[in-house]
């Protein structure tokens, strides 16, 4: 969903280091929260408790931090950089994301506040980067 709707603003806008950067943050997002399940290794709220029962097929890792929030919190920060304007429209829709995994019963609230925490600091880092190596053009690396 985040990549689509890169892809599409960033065609929209003509500017195409929005799409760049935004994928770069989602993978390492990514990475870094399957890096931090492998280590933390939290089971999963299913595996602790009989009940409230899972609404989707459970994930066979870990729970901390929650992939989902991760990525959607990184792709959201670094779309909200491309257009402040909008930055209420992409978080809400990354809390929505986030919330779901509570909601369908694979997560415990910390695990998506530290997955949220995480896709945020992942963006912010990887703007701080891109604008002090001066890779990138002003424009492009989200203003």
């Amino acid at each position: 969903m985040w990549i689509a709707l890169a892809l599409l603003l960033s065609v929209l806008w003509r500017r195409w280091g929005v799409l760049f950067m935004t994928l770069f943050a989602v993978a390492v997002s990514d990475w870094l929260a399957m890096g931090l399940k492998a280590l933390v290794d939290r089971p999963r709220p299913p595996l602790r408790y009989v009940e409230p029962k899972v609404l989707v097929p459970l994930p066979h890792d870990a729970s901390f931090p929650s992939g989902h929030a991760a990525t959607s919190f990184a792709a959201a920060t670094m779309l909200s950089f491309a257009s402040p304007r909008l930055a209420p429209i992409f978080y809400l829709l990354a809390t929505a994301v986030a919330f779901s995994r509570v909601y369908v019963g694979v997560h415990y609230p910390l695990d998506v506040i530290g997955g949220a925490a995480l896709g945020t600091l992942v963006a912010l880092g990887v703007r701080y980067v891109v604008r002090r190596t001066g890779r990138v053009s002003r424009a492009a690396a989200l203003r």
